[in-house]
């Protein structure tokens, strides 16, 4: 009678903490409001608190911020006020490149850069930047053997020149096709991921709502300077193209327990990485597992009174 109700208390307890310790292994996060825009972008004021914006940037609050319209020779920006300063992050932006033309151009980019707001010849932005550039190139200029739209990664040193010519190919840190991007039937989206020293990986949405595609992952990034700023910018020349910003959603990432070595990626399919823990584990799960102990002590005291009285009982009755 108390044996049995217990191992199964006892039971159910070690699944639940062993489920637990399995998901602390997992990568956490926390919400960066400081990098975080979503409708309706701006406050009373018409200002937003922790973006600014420029060029030929237009904003409507219930739709989108376009950084250009479908209209030639046009640039715009939209850079984070301040730095993003954590270790490890994630940001993952909902965005849309659409027009009328048959023939379009040229992009936009993704910066994670120590220059802001300035515009330039790059996507709309000053070239020989210092930090990270993510190209969603929608023009093919000059590279054969490549299906555009082309998304590539470039490291700038703040000395080397951005190749527009041969669409970066010279300076490419990693890159796929995205054909379908543009127009595509669902919601289009970006997700970076990086480490410190350990990971980056960029993942795309577009073939179909909530399927993501390997862009590409390495397990050694570059170095992104300590002062460096999330920002947006596009351009178009001749031809041209609406390229919206619709929400960006920005991480701080942690984990919780030790755990293994990414694999090197190059983009050809998706690999499982755990990145190294940073820090203990959280007051969170110090107290659940206080509570769970109490609660299989609780739960044996309980049984056992039972098992006693019902004993006695026997006793008395001379069972």
């Amino acid at each position: 009678m108390f044996l049995k109700p217990t191992l199964s208390a006892l039971w159910l307890a070690a699944s639940a903490w062993g489920a637990i310790k399995v998901d602390d292994d997992n990568v956490k996060s926390i919400g960066l409001r400081t990098h975080t825009l979503v409708q309706p972008y701006l406050d009373s004021d018409m200002q937003s608190r922790w973006y600014d914006f420029g060029g030929d940037t237009v904003v409507r609050t219930d739709q989108y911020i376009r950084l250009t319209s479908d209209h030639p020779s046009q640039n715009g920006w939209l850079f984070s006020r301040v730095p993003l300063t954590a270790t490890n992050w994630e940001i993952e932006v909902e965005f849309k490149i659409h027009g009328k033309n048959q023939l379009y151009g040229d992009g936009f980019a993704m910066w994670i850069t120590k220059e802001r707001g300035k515009l330039g010849p790059v996507f709309g932005h000053s070239d020989r930047f210092e930090g990270l550039g993510v190209f969603f190139d929608t023009y093919k200029n000059n590279r054969p053997g490549v299906v555009f739209p082309y998304v590539m990664a470039m490291v700038g040193d703040g000395k080397t020149s951005y190749d527009k010519d041969s669409d970066g190919k010279s300076t490419e840190f990693a890159g796929c096709s995205a054909r379908g991007i543009r127009h595509a039937s669902v919601p289009t989206r970006l997700r970076l991921t990086y480490f410190q020293d350990k990971y980056l990986k960029l993942e795309l949405q577009y073939k179909s709502e909530g399927e993501w595609t390997l862009c590409f992952e390495t397990n050694e990034p570059p170095a992104i300077p300590q002062v460096a700023y999330l920002g947006f910018s596009a351009e178009t020349g001749e031809l041209s193209d609406n390229h919206d910003i619709i929400s960006i959603t920005a991480n701080n990432l942690y984990t919780t327990q030790p755990a293994g070595k990414s694999t090197p990626g190059s983009g050809k399919g998706k690999k499982v990485f755990t990145p190294k823990a940073e820090g203990g584990s959280s007051w969170t799960w110090f107290f659940f597992k206080t509570f769970l102990f109490l609660a299989v002590v609780a739960g044996a005291y309980v049984g056992f009174t039972a098992w006693r009285t019902n004993n006695n009982k026997r006793h008395r009755y001379g069972e």
